[in-house]
């Protein structure tokens, strides 16, 4: 019998001034035994920058074709395809294939990801967006996970200010383009 999966419980109050949204969130997010903390804090700020009307968790590692984020219109159309760490060329071109929008969060090297990713087969690959999150205020934000998490995010210009009790993280989002 495999080990289950790990609920945590975060409430953020989110205030992102460059594309005005200014939200309290109450998540409840799984995490699977295989799944690390970087990678979990990564999903949960994706899912703040990207915090918009129907964006949805995936089903996770149970569903490996299924993005880790995704936005869906009243139809259920795919709008936005999400995903977090460091996907490959194949899961890329799929997601291409089948929502407007592929934007991809990661908390490791964006250049190794890029070098990954160099001539791969990827339709649409101007239009893939990679952001990557600062490995310091990954691991940071990671060492202070608990089952119920509270923190506040500010951005603004690009940047996150992100309060996790009485410490302030700051860095900024980068974003990268394929050659």
């Amino acid at each position: 019998m495999g080990l289950s999966s790990t609920i945590y419980n975060f409430e953020i109050e989110l205030s992102d001034s460059d594309r005005g949204v200014y939200e309290s969130l109450a998540l409840r997010v799984a995490c699977h035994p295989s799944e690390s903390a970087e990678f979990l804090v990564t999903r949960v700020l994706a899912y703040c920058l990207e915090f918009t009307g129907g964006l949805a968790f995936g089903k996770g590692l149970s569903e490996p074709d299924e993005p880790a984020l995704a936005v869906r219109d009243l139809t259920g159309v795919l709008r936005t395809w999400i995903d977090v760490g460091f996907p490959d060329a194949r899961r890329l071109h799929k997601a291409a294939k089948v929502a407007e929008r592929v934007v991809v969060y990661t908390h490791r090297d964006p250049a190794a990801l890029l070098a990954k990713l160099a001539g791969e087969k990827i339709h649409r690959a101007h239009a893939l967006e990679l952001r990557s999150l600062d490995r310091d205020l990954i691991a940071r934000l990671a060492a202070g996970l608990q089952r119920r998490t509270a923190f506040t995010l500010a951005v603004a210009g690009e940047q996150l200010y992100l309060t996790l009790g009485d410490e302030l993280l700051t860095a900024a989002v980068g974003r990268h383009a394929l050659a």
